[in-house]
């Protein structure tokens, strides 16, 4: 049975980025000349291409092309077992101990906890649409070539923050502290910490903030501080699986 041309045209470009012809970080033809190349039809130039971009051979930058996509630097993420209630970004100084310099976009906001994050965070039903936790979305990169390193969406409630100077984790007197210093200004002692680690498809939005190919395959992390029985803050953190690593450790204590 004859494959379908964009197989055809896939299967071509696939062995072409093997063997280097098409070499990392090129830039592909213009679709029309593709198609003129492989004697199809535009859009099945695009169906051929879009499927190497979800296999992450090609990425797509809107209004520049298509590109082979450069291998991926390996970048190491400290979740340490012991987190000290640090004056500065956890962030920031993980970049620093690598040599680089951190850097983070973000947007804070009030809003209704979806049910899960109610669930996690151990609110009660709602009785009415009132805004119940701080909801802050960070993008996080490294200055020195503003590559996107993870996303992070971190909910608080309010009714322990609000009225208080940590209530914006990005602004106010302990804007950019971590988690642990800034509960600590509130007489909040956080005490520990859990994550959930899993892997999944990263969601098209996912894809474009991380600037990764469609279809990639990211590393996700469901954080929980906890202060005695109660859960003060929970985040969703999402990494590119193909060039982070998640590293662990922590002292061990007495047998």
């Amino acid at each position: 049975m004859d494959q379908p041309a964009y197989v055809r045209i896939a299967n071509d470009l696939r062995a072409r980025i093997a063997n280097g012809s098409l070499a990392s970080g090129e830039r592909l033809p213009a679709r029309h000349e593709m198609a003129a190349e492989y004697q199809a039809a535009e859009g099945v130039v695009r169906q051929a291409t879009m499927t190497l971009v979800q296999e992450g051979l090609l990425v797509s930058r809107p209004g520049a092309g298509v590109f082979v996509r450069q291998p991926p630097r390996r970048r190491r993420l400290v979740r340490s077992w012991f987190r000290e209630r640090q004056g500065g970004s956890p962030f920031a100084a993980q970049m620093e101990e690598q040599g680089r310099r951190g850097a983070w976009e973000y947007a804070s906001d009030t809003t209704q906890a979806p049910p899960e994050v109610r669930e996690r965070l151990g609110l009660d039903a709602p009785d009415d649409d009132r805004h119940d936790v701080m909801r802050t979305v960070y993008a996080f990169t490294s200055a020195d070539d503003e590559e996107p390193w993870m996303l992070s969406t971190s909910w608080e409630p309010l009714s322990l923050t609000k009225g208080t100077p940590i209530a914006f984790p990005e602004a106010g007197p302990h804007a950019g502290q971590g988690v642990t210093h800034r509960m600590a200004a509130i007489g909040v002692e956080v005490d520990a910490w859990d994550e959930e680690v899993g892997a999944r498809t990263a969601t098209a939005e996912e894809a474009k903030r991380l600037k990764i190919g469609q279809g990639s395959i990211v590393l996700t992390a469901a954080r929980a501080y906890l202060a005695g029985e109660r859960v003060v803050e929970v985040a969703d953190i999402v990494v590119p699986a193909d060039s982070t690593t998640l590293v662990y450790n922590g002292p061990v204590g007495d047998s």
